[in-house]
């Protein structure tokens, strides 16, 4: 006959209260019992008087092969009461435990509970740290583009100052090169008005040689109109005697 030391659940709802029993392993939960060992409140403010136990009686049914459950295997731990089945059951638990971690497992609820907190944890610092970052990097972006405005402004009033600077430079310059672009002008157009003075004087001086030799021309013919009037008015023998004469004249010339 198998013997079990577990807890029975009496009292009523939202107040528990448990009796921790020796029964046998085929008989239900509310079933006949063999022998009352204890109780547990856990709603007691004391926890001295959460666990009240009869040990003699516990080692007795221990010693007889009774095996506990989980529940009172603790409760007997934690009174300082050692058993072959709880030192099993730590076995186990380690070497169940070793093979886990070894396939990268985890292995009890509290381990799950540990690493959802570090991962939830290291992802709020990688979620702050990039917030960070964007931050910093607006910031950056927002001091290089003041610093970029003031550069503007500055160049801005720079050549606002200069601007009067060079138009008065300008208008030095201009009143330079205008008497140098007047002469420049003057001297390419002096040549040409050498030549057309040269061609001018030219045509004067052809117009009055033959002013010239009109001059003297018309004294002669004047001089032959009038001969040949007075060679018509005369009789015929002094025309022909002066026609000799001008002939003879004109020879010795």
């Amino acid at each position: 006959m198998a013997v079990k030391i577990r807890m029975t659940r009496i009292g009523r709802r939202h107040r528990p209260f448990f009796r921790i029993n020796a029964v046998e392993s085929r008989e239900p939960r509310d079933g006949k019992i063999l022998e009352k060992l204890g109780h547990y409140d856990p709603i007691e403010k004391d926890k001295e008087k959460q666990i009240v136990l009869n040990t003699e009686r516990v080692k007795h049914w221990l010693d007889k092969g009774a095996i506990p459950s989980d529940t009172v295997s603790e409760i007997l731990l934690r009174l300082g009461i050692k058993h072959k089945y709880a030192e099993e059951k730590a076995a186990r638990r380690a070497k169940a435990r070793a093979t886990a971690r070894a396939k990268g497992r985890l292995f009890t609820k509290t381990e799950k509970i540990a690493a959802e907190k570090a991962a939830t944890a290291a992802k709020e610092t990688e979620e702050k740290e990039k917030a960070k970052a964007e931050q910093a990097k607006a910031r950056a972006g927002a001091e290089a583009k003041e610093k970029t405005e003031a550069k503007a402004e500055v160049i801005e009033t720079k050549i606002e100052v200069k601007a009067p600077e060079a138009a008065e430079k300008k208008v030095e310059v201009e009143a330079v090169a205008e008497p140098k672009a007047k002469a420049k002008k003057k001297a390419e157009t002096k040549p040409e008005a050498k030549e057309e003075a040269a061609k001018e004087a030219k045509v004067e001086a052809k117009g009055k040689d033959e002013a010239k030799a009109k001059a003297k021309a018309k004294p002669k013919a004047k001089e032959k109109a009038e001969a040949k009037e007075e060679t018509e008015a005369q009789p015929e023998p002094q025309a022909k005697e002066q026609q000799a004469a001008s002939g003879d004249e004109d020879k010795k010339q």
